[in-house]
């Protein structure tokens, strides 16, 4: 359904939030770094609480939380009263107290803030022109491992945020024919081998990534006592010529694939069909742009994408479930079932075209 068009008044209140826009997140980001939306919402039983109050006992000048404030209040973040005393709204409690909300507004701050500023640099050059503002890598992913705490942090937990919740209904399908021989593709921290050996006494993973995030991976995982069974392999999908050796019962591939452009996930798909067997099952996992319940997890998607361009590789996005359709049929592989997990993501089940 088209959305009702505005009135040129509210249209013009709307460019002017966009204008605006930095603004307001980093005056949220601000408030809550300093304690203020916390302590607004303790006070709430209380009938709200005046700057004078909230300065004192927070050590912040009166000025500082002036200005922040009233941004805050024109935001709807916060109310205030005919006493001059603050409490939270609905957007300000989510802001400072929702999971989701949490982790997209740390992400952004920590990992794409500074680098947005060069979008329009990685649309023009074709290459992640953001990226600079951490270092001199060709991706995020060569320089991930060597990432300040704070900002590893941040990626780690908005990657894991979207994944780590659909672990448990997807192992059921995993281990639906009792595979032996794993292949995590993008393995990351080896939160899904960890999952797989705990699930299975007996099976086996081999993890392909980045010496970064192997050495990350394999460190968790012998930590947990289950390093006779894992196997790494270094493997970078961007040199010429990815190959990957035989032997997988089943190859696994969540929210990596969206991390490349069309023709290396073509390129991904091919080498793992390569690979394998009229008995391998491979299973991609990814929110797709195109099977969400929800405006809000669509838009976050396309913020996604956004991130891929300026700073992870420039060449990445977050896909629509169609485009993927049509590279897994061109890679030589048949697709046998689409599964919905959880709220936002889709698993995909695929065999080798005979």
């Amino acid at each position: 359904m088209p959305k009702k068009e505005l009135r040129a008044i509210e249209a013009l209140e709307e460019a002017q939030k966009i204008a605006f826009a930095p603004f307001v997140f980093q005056s949220t980001v601000s408030l809550k770094k300093l304690g203020v939306l916390d302590y607004i919402f303790e006070k709430r039983d209380s009938g709200g609480v005046s700057i004078n109050e909230i300065s004192k006992n927070l050590s912040v000048s009166i000025y500082g939380l002036g200005v922040l404030l009233e941004i805050a209040e024109s935001s709807d973040i916060v109310i205030k009263d005919d006493e001059q005393k603050y409490q939270l709204t609905k957007t300000g409690y989510f802001l400072n107290y929702h999971k989701t909300v949490e982790v997209n507004l740390n992400f952004t701050n920590d990992v794409c803030y500074e680098g947005l500023f060069y979008l329009n640099d990685a649309i023009k050059e074709k290459k992640p022109s953001g990226l600079k503002v951490f270092g001199k890598w060709d991706t995020i992913y060569d320089g991930l491992s060597q990432l300040s705490p704070e900002v590893q942090k941040s990626w780690f937990e908005f990657d894991h945020y979207y994944s780590d919740g659909i672990f448990e209904e997807a192992l059921i399908r995993v281990f639906k024919n009792q595979p032996k021989t794993i292949y995590d593709i993008g393995g990351n921290t080896g939160k899904f081998a960890l999952q797989c050996f705990n699930h299975d006494r007996d099976v086996n993973v081999h993890i392909f990534d980045l010496p970064g995030q192997l050495k990350k991976a394999l460190t968790n995982i012998k930590n947990n006592g289950f390093n006779d069974r894992v196997f790494a392999h270094e493997i970078n999908w961007l040199k010429p010529n990815p190959q990957i050796p035989k032997g997988a019962d089943l190859i696994w591939m969540s929210q990596f694939l969206d991390c490349f452009s069309e023709d290396k996930i073509l390129t991904i798909l091919k080498t793992c069909a390569a690979s394998m067997n009229e008995n391998t099952e491979l299973i991609i996992v990814e929110t797709f742009t195109d099977r969400q319940k929800f405006d809000t997890a669509r838009f976050s998607l396309e913020a996604t994408s956004l991130y891929f361009t300026a700073i992870a590789n420039g060449t990445s996005k977050m896909y629509s479930a169609a485009i993927f359709e049509t590279l897994i049929k061109k890679a030589g592989l048949s697709l046998n079932e689409d599964h919905q997990l959880g709220e936002f993501h889709t698993m995909m089940v695929c065999s080798k075209t005979l």
